[in-house]
């Protein structure tokens, strides 16, 4: 079997080099499918990585920690959902975090809330958040402080305000504004604070309504000493699914709710369907072109060799032979075009990335940014078989 296949490969070689030009065309279109192939989907790919852990890193966490049922009506009566501030040292009995090798980074509290800031005539409504002012050690920089600086344990009375919430407010770095809130209690209670730092996220509408300030400050000013959740800060986010098991197995369903970052990123979601459905379309088109390409090339030597096939069927060659010779030079043509498309599609993936595309700010979001493409293995191997694939089923009709 292995002599037949060697048989039928040097055979298909050397009926390729007898039509050089028409054949190297026919590689040169899986060449450059391949490569765009490539190109198109490492894009989109890349698109999904930055989006993902930016949105991880600036809002929700790889995991968050609440009380059932806060995600459904915790809107409605928030301090009726409020956790114990103490549950990072339960958790520290049976977990290791904070080290390289540790699955979990971090856990951090947060303690939402929302109410009304002032600054001179001018009053907004806000969406807040209090967070440990060293979070920013561990998440990064995804929360960009585009003036002034990050919370800090220095400095306890500056909070830091999306910038469209800044502009609307009429507010700069450095100027005092006042939170007006409605307690856990029920009562109502007010405080100062400077505005130490600007930041933008991904999305638009957030950076429109939301502050920040550390928790202690906030568990002051709605007068509670409990947080709303425990954020979960992965070192891997291919590990949120392992971490979500083991944290369910040590928690109390009844008391505790562990939600991961994608039942929560909905923008996410609904942004990697849609980009998800374009990326098919182009590799269908893609596939329509190899087709059409090599069909074309492959009738065209049926054509030319009528003689040649017709020789060989009075001398005793089957048709399955004939159609398995065929079929050879097609898979080969497919083989050498999606190898060198593929090595081709890799080194220009490198250089654009190297480059950098620049990018205007998507519709919702605040900033635009740089784009590069992240080839994966899976992808290689997908350009490959289409190659392949789509060369087969060109070959198999005119043979």
């Amino acid at each position: 079997m292995d002599i037949a296949i060697k048989y039928y490969i040097k055979l298909a070689f050397r009926n390729l080099t007898r039509q050089k030009r028409r054949n190297t065309i026919a590689i040169a279109v899986v060449i450059f499918s391949c490569a765009v192939m490539i190109l198109a989907s490492g894009f989109i790919e890349w698109i999904f990585w930055g989006m993902r852990e930016t949105t991880i890193h600036s809002q929700l966490g790889h995991l968050q920690i609440v009380k059932p049922g806060y995600f459904e009506t915790g809107k409605a009566d928030p301090y009726r959902f409020l956790l114990p501030d103490d549950l990072r040292k339960s958790l520290s009995k049976n977990f290791t975090f904070g080290t390289k090798e540790s699955l979990i980074k971090t856990i951090v509290p947060r303690l939402s809330f929302s109410g009304l800031i002032s600054h001179g005539d001018s009053t907004l409504s806000f969406i807040g958040e209090g967070i440990d002012p060293q979070e920013q050690v561990h998440f990064g920089n995804a929360l960009k402080i585009s003036t002034g600086s990050h919370l800090s344990v220095d400095h306890p009375d500056h909070l830091i305000i999306g910038e469209g919430l800044a502009r609307n407010l009429g507010v700069e770095v450095g100027d005092q504004v006042v939170l007006l809130v409605n307690t856990a209690t029920g009562g109502i209670n007010a405080v100062e604070m400077t505005i130490g730092g600007l930041f933008n996220t991904v999305t638009k509408s957030y950076d429109d309504n939301a502050l920040r300030l550390p928790i202690s400050i906030a568990q002051q000013l709605l007068r509670t000493q409990g947080v709303h959740s425990w954020v979960v800060l992965l070192n891997d986010t291919a590990q949120t699914d392992t971490v979500l098991v083991a944290l369910r197995k040590q928690l109390s369903p009844d008391q505790f709710e562990i939600v991961p970052w994608y039942q929560l990123a909905d923008f996410y979601n609904k942004t990697t369907v849609l980009f998800t459905k374009q990326v098919q379309a182009i590799k269908l088109i893609i596939a329509l072109i190899i087709l059409l390409g090599i069909s074309n090339t492959m009738t065209m030597n049926v054509m030319e060799r009528t003689g040649e096939i017709g020789t060989a069927m009075a001398l005793g060659v089957k048709k399955i032979d004939i159609l398995r010779q065929f079929l050879c030079e097609g898979a080969l043509i497919g083989g050498i075009g999606g190898g060198l498309g593929v090595l081709i599609g890799l080194l220009l993936a490198a250089i654009i990335s190297n480059i950098g595309i620049p990018m205007p700010p998507p519709p919702g979001m605040a900033r635009g940014y740089t784009g590069e493409i992240l080839v994966t293995p899976d992808m290689l191997l997908e350009a490959l078989a289409l190659a392949i694939i789509t060369t087969l089923i060109a070959s198999f009709y005119p043979a």
